[in-house]
């Protein structure tokens, strides 16, 4: 009965990290494109010139 347990355990926590990995992958393509959108949505700074949309 035990090592059923432990293979069942097992399984879950594989599950639940295959569905964390790929929410991350999700949340990683998001942020991607918005970093690409912030270099062609840029605000344009005193003299005309486009700005940094970031702060480093």
């Amino acid at each position: 009965m035990v090592p059923l347990l432990l293979v069942l355990l097992l399984v879950l926590l594989l599950a639940g990290a295959g569905f964390a990995l790929k929410a991350l992958w999700w949340v990683a393509i998001i942020v991607l494109a918005l970093w690409l959108l912030g270099f062609v949505i840029r605000p344009t700074a005193a003299g005309g010139r486009r700005g940094r949309w970031y702060r480093w």
